[in-house]
C-alpha cells in the first residue's frame, strides 16, 4: 500500500533541518525503495519548510516506525506529521 507522509517543519527550524539533510537522504536511501518520491515543501521566499514522501509499505505501523526514526524527527524538526493512506491514479 502506498502512504502520503506529510511533514511540516517548526517555524524558524531551517538550519535544523540543513543540519540533518545528509543523515535524512541517507535514512531514505536506506529504505530499499520504499520512498519513491520524496521532496521539501517551499515557503514563499523558496526556502524548506516541510517534507512530503510516497511511500509503499504493508502496513502503517512500519510507516510509522520509519518516520519515528528519520533524523530529522530524532532532531525535533517537525511540528506535525501526517501519515495517509494514498492511492495513485496518475503516473
Amino acid at each position: 500500500m502506498l502512504y502520503a507522509i506529510i511533514c511540516i517543519d517548526k517555524p524558524g527550524h531551517l538550519e535544523v533541518r540543513k543540519a540533518n539533510r545528509d543523515a535524512h537522504l541517507a535514512h531514505i536511501a536506506g529504505a530499499d525503495g520504499a520512498i519513491q518520491q520524496a521532496g521539501p515543501f517551499l515557503d514563499p521566499a523558496g526556502e524548506m519548510c516541510g517534507s512530503l514522501l510516497i511511500c509503499e509499505a504493508p502496513d502503517m505501523a512500519t510507516v510509522e516506525a520509519w518516520c519515528a526514526a528519520d533524523p530529522y524527527a530524532q532532531a525535533g524538526l517537525f511540528q506535525s506529521v501526517e501519515i495517509r493512506p494514498w492511492k495513485r491514479v496518475v503516473g
